[in-house]
């Protein structure tokens, strides 16, 4: 009996798409963060966390400071 993966394995962009998107996602959001409307220190979020099953789509991604990246984290 084969037993079904409850987790399966999530394909990841390589580093050179992964920065390509992270690029398109600052753009996308006018290089501020969405939370605080910040322009330093910029991240791109997963809202959806990997190991919750997110992927690297431009849905789940969303531009966030430093800061505001920290306290998301921390919740």
């Amino acid at each position: 009996m084969s037993r079904v993966s409850e987790n399966p394995r999530r394909s990841r962009l390589c580093q050179a798409d992964y920065e390509r998107l992270r690029q398109d996602i600052l753009r996308r959001d006018g290089w501020r963060c969405q939370s605080c409307g910040g322009m330093s220190n910029l991240e791109v979020h997963h809202k959806r966390f990997r190991s919750q099953s997110g992927n690297d789509s431009e849905e789940n991604l969303i531009t966030l400071c430093l800061g505001c990246h920290a306290k998301i984290r921390q919740a």
